[in-house]
């Protein structure tokens, strides 16, 4: 028997006593908690979202949609970036101007392969103001969870502000469960007993978002 059975027998005796007309559970939980914390227009919601990001360390960038290109090549060469790992539906023209070799997203690329990688480019699902949240589901323009753990750049374009929302709840009425979300705030860190930080532990070092209006 594997792990997987032992664990729906588990669940299927502990629910053998449910009559089958008990209420569903998403009506037998009551949801009236609020939505989100205050009312804001839509540019005071992206501002809130830019404002969280950078108190987690994310380094913010503003630009409107035909300044992307020229936006994304400053941020690579200001790094020194001669490779950047790509999703298959990240939009072309994203990165037309980026000098650069494109380094495709592969289901048989090894951790010690994508390490070599310097950047990686990748849209996102949706953003959460309240929290300075990016949350990545595994998209067409975001790629396979790893490409952006693994390498030590990631570079996120988010749409505003049609991909933002003020609260979890808000977002979470956006995500389908059973896609491989990834929930990002801030590049990755932790913290020793002496709570000395480090960054770049589990996932990138650097975080740049890209706010794209």
């Amino acid at each position: 028997m594997s792990s997987r059975e032992r664990i729906l027998g588990r669940v299927r005796r502990a629910l053998a006593d449910v009559p089958r007309d008990d209420t569903p559970y998403e009506r037998a939980v009551p949801r009236d908690y609020l939505r989100e914390h205050g009312e804001r227009s839509a540019e005071e919601t992206v501002e809130l979202l830019a404002e969280n990001l950078a108190d987690y360390r994310a380094i913010v960038h503003r630009c409107a949609d035909g300044e992307l290109p020229k936006l994304l090549a400053r941020l690579m060469a200001e790094r020194g970036s001669r490779s950047v790992l790509v999703p298959p539906g990240l939009p072309p023209h994203w990165i037309a101007a980026v000098d650069a070799t494109r380094v495709p997203d592969r289901a048989g690329s090894t951790p010690h392969e994508l390490d070599r990688v310097d950047s990686v480019i990748t849209g996102c699902a949706v953003a959460i103001a309240e929290t300075g949240t990016i949350v990545l589901d595994g998209g067409p323009d975001q790629g396979r969870r790893r490409i952006t753990l693994v390498p030590d750049h990631h570079i996120c374009v988010v749409r505003v502000p049609g991909q933002v929302v003020s609260s979890v709840p808000q977002a979470l009425g956006r995500l389908d469960p059973a896609r491989p979300l990834t929930w990002i705030s801030g590049p990755s860190a932790t913290s020793d007993i002496e709570l000395d930080r480090v960054e770049g532990v589990h996932g990138p070092r650097t975080l740049e978002v890209v706010l794209v209006d």
